[in-house]
């Protein structure tokens, strides 16, 4: 009899069903000379301190550091746990051979060993390893299964990675809380989970430090384009009156004008990061409930195994392409335009020495039904698009820099038209976020000849500048990933992939973590440090728990060993000494405590009804004369002094009605916030931002 044990009781079940294993027994399923059983998620865990000395119960500096001899596990402490693991213990002693049907990844195979080893198992052992759940899948891996010991790596790597935590965790945690918590609270801390506090922290301290100063800039329109002058931003307002003065003593030349034709590439496949990060931007998902849906796709059998950390596909799967696009029936139209031609097997899609323990995420050939969740339709539809994207040509742009001239300031205006759409065709529909749009890179830009000029119109541009950016989930994921720095370009977040903290799988974990420990808070989208977490991170004065940099060489060490490439007890080791020397320089230093404040629960009594700000016109000046106040008409606010001043903002503009807190924006700012529904522009424009312009006329800009 041939045992296969999986992760799951679905996963069983569809393996079962493959095999023809479909007599249904206690705790498995039986048929064909197989049978199929399945643990749910991890029976076993790393032993306890008081597993080792019952005396370590209780928390004490004393009895730092702990260090096993050797660690050992256990069955977790749950009656369903204990039940279905005699079940597998039985099963083993039974059979003439093993088949490992785990999760295909570093945690899966742990599981599996770590069941394995606690039954005693010392029959033959196979390894199944699939991308997909789809019965093709399932038999292909059958047809191809692998010797168990191709895998070793990989359980040693994960093994060493759970004892890493263990004695960071543990030790740390416990050293931390008896000696800065006061006894009334435990100061949890983690080879990852703290260096992504610490990210989020550092980050809070600079926002924090950020002083606003005002700055100005010349800009100029010369034939309906702006131009921006290429100097050094100017830091008081009489410096920029005089350049203002200058510049309409001099007429505007043209120095150059260049088009440059030029691609964009069409983006990556998803890794569970990617996914993550672009799940958060255009829906706000958490990284965890992504996970959670992309798993749940991955279960139905309509997305391939979704926990890696490659965008690429290997060489052997590019004849499947053609089958699985046919099968994408919601996406007929983006798809006729593939089908009739050869799929191209481009280097930046198909490249087996990218590809790790399994390939990017993509559909497989089984379309969802229409009865998925609604989050779960969203999420298909971003692996399928980005799918569908990447056999689409690249999109061609074309660039032009104009350089100009006013007396001896120079100026430059660009612009970027789209020739040939290529692979934006799969996103038209998407709406542009304000974030990515360059205002200036917008503007169309007629022909113009090097040594023409003219008469020009001149102004100045006041801003403020603007501290760094609080982290979201899709930020911190991708400073996670790169172990904080900050990297843009896709090929080289890639290569840094081996030195970032944590794995695509664990990351959402740890940022709920943070939440649970109170240590972040979540404000609209942005993550802020709490109180705690900020006391917690400047209490820690060693770097080596704090750094991103330094846990990322701990993960590229695991990623060695997951490779052959390092000692797993050699990385062992390292950790010892360092938990060693860590616990003598804090018990050594200073004393101090955090304090750890509940947060308290609002009450009805809080909760004040929120009452509209009464906006008085009267005490607000025309931003035309400047000598009169406004008033508040039945169609528009305008100048007390009307007919000699002539100024108004109407209440509907564009076809979109205005409240007074927008028009007074407006007024005040020069511009509103990002708004939507206008119905009546003459370029079509359905959202964007209103601005009263140097002229005082009511621009929509998108």
């Amino acid at each position: 009899m041939i045992l296969c044990i999986a992760e799951k009781p679905s996963v069983a079940r569809d393996i079962a069903k493959v095999l023809g294993a479909t007599t249904a027994r206690n705790g498995y399923m039986e048929g064909n000379g197989y049978c199929v059983t399945w643990t749910f998620g991890h029976l076993c865990t790393l032993k306890e301190p008081h597993d080792y000395n019952p005396n370590l119960k209780y928390w004490d500096l004393r009895n730092l550091p702990i260090i096993p001899r050797k660690f050992g596990i256990k069955l977790i402490p749950n009656k369903g746990v204990e039940k279905q693991f005699e079940v597998i213990e039985k099963l083993v002693q039974q059979c003439d051979e093993v088949i490992n049907c785990g999760d295909a990844g570093q945690e899966g195979e742990v599981i599996q060993r770590w069941v394995l080893q606690k039954a005693r198992c010392e029959k033959p052992m196979k390894r199944l390893w699939i991308s997909s759940l789809t019965e093709d899948a399932i038999k292909e891996g059958f047809a191809n299964l692998k010797e168990a010991e191709a895998y070793h790596n990989l359980y040693l790597a994960g093994n060493a990675r759970a004892i890493g935590d263990w004695l960071l965790g543990i030790n740390a945690t416990r050293l931390f809380t008896k000696k800065f918590g006061g006894g009334k609270a435990v100061l949890s801390i983690g080879r990852v989970q703290t260096p992504t506090l610490a990210m989020i922290v550092q980050r809070q301290k600079e926002i924090n430090a950020f002083q606003s100063a005002d700055y100005w800039e010349l800009k100029t329109k010369y034939k309906e384009v702006i131009f921006n002058a290429t100097i050094d931003r100017l830091t008081s307002q009489e410096r920029a009156e005089k350049g203002l003065d200058y510049l309409k003593q001099h007429p505007f030349e043209i120095i150059s004008f260049e088009i440059k034709e030029g691609k964009e590439k069409n983006p990556r496949l998803f890794d569970l990061t990617a996914l993550q990060v672009e799940a958060n931007k255009k829906y706000g998902y958490s990284a965890e409930n992504t996970l959670k849906y992309v798993q749940s796709l991955y279960e139905k059998k309509h997305v391939t195994y979704p926990r890696v950390d490659t965008t690429y596909l290997s060489e052997n799967l590019h004849p499947k392409m053609q089958g699985i696009l046919s099968s994408m029936r919601f996406y007929q139209d983006l798809i006729a335009p593939l089908l009739g031609k050869p799929i191209p097997k481009s280097k930046s899609v198909f490249d087996d020495t990218k590809v790790t323990d399994h390939h990017a995420i993509i559909p497989t050939e089984i379309p969802p039904s229409s009865n998925l969740m609604k989050e779960e339709k969203f999420v298909y539809d971003l692996i399928a698009r980005r799918f569908i994207s990447v056999f689409y040509p690249e999109c061609k742009i074309s660039n032009t820099v104009v350089e100009g001239q006013v007396g001896t300031i120079p100026f430059r205006a660009t612009g970027k038209q789209i020739l040939e759409p290529g692979w934006r065709e799969v996103y038209a529909k998407d709406k542009k976020d304000d974030s990515e749009t360059n205002k200036d890179e917008e503007q169309t830009i007629p022909e113009f000849v090097a040594g023409e000029s003219g008469p020009h119109e001149p102004f100045v541009h006041q801003g403020k500048t603007t501290p760094p950016k609080p982290f979201t989930e899709a930020t911190l994921l991708r400073a996670m990933e790169t172990a904080g720095k900050q990297v843009e370009d896709e090929e080289l977040r890639e290569l840094l992939k081996n030195n970032g903290i944590g794995r695509p799988s664990t990351r959402a974990n740890i940022i709920e973590t943070l939440f649970k420990r109170n240590y972040i808070e979540k404000k609209r989208k942005n993550l802020f440090a709490t109180s705690v977490g900020m006391e917690l991170i400047d209490t820690i004065e060693d770097e080596v728990l704090k750094s991103p940099e330094l846990t990322g060489e701990w993960e590229l060490k695991l990623r060695k060993i997951e490779k052959g490439e390092y000692e797993a007890n050699q990385f062992k080791e390292e950790l010892i000494l360092m938990v060693r020397e860590l616990t003598q320089k804090v018990i050594r230093g200073q004393h101090k405590t955090i304090e750890i404040k509940e947060p308290e629960p609002e009450t009805k009594k809080d909760l004040k009804p929120r009452t509209k700000k009464q906006i008085n016109w009267e005490e607000t000046d025309c931003p035309k004369c400047k000598n009169s106040k406004l008033i508040k008409g039945k169609t528009a606010v305008g100048c007390q002094n009307f007919q000699a001043c002539g100024f108004k903002i109407p209440f509907e503009i564009f076809g979109k009605k205005l409240t007074e807190k927008q028009i007074l924006d407006l007024v005040s700012k020069g511009k509103t916030s990002k708004l939507k529904g206008f119905k009546s522009h003459p370029e079509n424009l359905e959202e964007g931002i209103l601005v009263l312009s140097q002229n005082l006329e009511i621009e929509l800009n998108n």
